[in-house]
């Protein structure tokens, strides 16, 4: 494989999406608590993060911190304990859920609420895609600040700090467990679970057996390259029976899941697709024609095979995760799919 810049990632684009992980979570100043719990109320108790997260009774004023947070929620049926969402600029809820959303205060557009305006809507329970949106320097509560106001919070699974760079989609079923439990939607939740791995079954029992294009895993922004080489976003190209160029054992991903490369560098290694991330149709637009400029003479380029995905449906502990294997599935191998 050839050589991969190590400087990492640094882009405000980027900072929303892959190197939100990367923040680490501050003590800021101390908030007021909330009211003693009520001693004879249920409690539950559940690993997140490596730490205990322990509510009492059923949360009944929660914040999803992103909309694929949310939209977990919400098919969870947890529409009527909502008092907020935030970060709902970064994607449109499905069609299906996004009715449910409709009286849910919005706490953000494109960043998350900042320290007043969370403990502003007196949550009990706040639910994030990773420890980013918990970034005192930021102007975010912190976890220890909720913890001494009384309020639990959730990262999910795969966006917790120590597992960014092993994150792999099933870490969502955690997440769906934990909040099924929590909840006492326990049934719920495990439908959900089930629907997942049946799509993601039925994506593996497609591809079987044949052979894996080589592909390669970038983000453009400008001009900068990046190539991703490990998270949950290299195992959703595995799922998808991808043969990444790059990946996890390569120095340049040892410590974080993406790195700046030159175009030399992915030249070199010639990807027979391309997967890139797109925030929106202006940003895929502008990617695919710096593809197209910069690498004519490149298989996935002169084969017309690059495979824009959602940047909102990389981000941990989302559907998303799951419906984009099948998506890259389909485009990397559509005669398994009849297409």
């Amino acid at each position: 494989m050839s050589p991969v810049s190590s400087r990492r990632v640094r882009t405000p684009v980027l900072a929303t999406g892959f190197a939100v992980a990367l923040a680490l979570t501050g003590c800021g100043t101390s908030v007021t608590g909330s009211a003693p719990a009520d001693d004879d109320a249920d409690v539950t108790t559940v690993q997140n993060c490596g730490r205990d997260v322990t509510v009492t009774g059923t949360p009944s004023a929660v914040v999803g911190l992103s909309p694929s947070q949310t939209e977990l929620l919400l098919r969870l049926g947890l529409a009527d304990h909502m008092v907020g969402q935030a970060q709902v600029g970064t994607k449109t809820l499905p069609d299906d859920v996004a009715e449910l959303a409709a009286d849910i205060p919005v706490l953000g557009d494109t960043t998350p609420p900042s320290r007043e305006e969370l403990l502003g809507a007196e949550p009990d329970f706040v639910f994030s895609p990773t420890t980013y949106e918990f970034t005192a320097e930021q102007g975010f509560a912190s976890i220890e600040q909720l913890d001494q106001a009384g309020i639990a919070a959730y990262v999910a699974t795969g966006g917790c700090f120590d597992r960014r760079m092993e994150g792999t989609v099933d870490d969502l079923f955690i997440d769906l467990r934990n909040l099924g439990q929590i909840f006492g939607v326990e049934e719920e939740a495990e439908a959900l679970v089930e629907q997942a791995q049946s799509d993601l079954d039925e994506v593996a029992a497609a591809i079987d057996g044949r052979p894996r294009p080589r592909v390669a895993q970038v983000y453009v922004e400008g001009s900068t390259l990046t190539a991703i080489g490990a998270g949950v976003e290299y195992d959703m190209l595995r799922l998808a029976g991808a043969d990444n160029v790059f990946g996890p054992d390569d120095p340049a991903f040892a410590e974080f899941f993406a790195a700046q490369i030159s175009p030399e560098t992915l030249a070199a290694e010639a990807p027979d697709a391309l997967v890139f991330a797109a925030s929106d149709d202006a940003h895929e637009q502008a990617t695919r024609e710096y593809l197209t400029a910069t690498f004519p003479d490149l298989p996935a380029v002169r084969d017309g095979r690059m495979i824009a995905i959602s940047s909102a449906d990389t981000f941990p502990g989302t559907l998303g995760n799951v419906s984009v294997v099948r998506q890259i599935a389909e485009q990397l191998y559509p005669d398994a799919f009849g297409g």
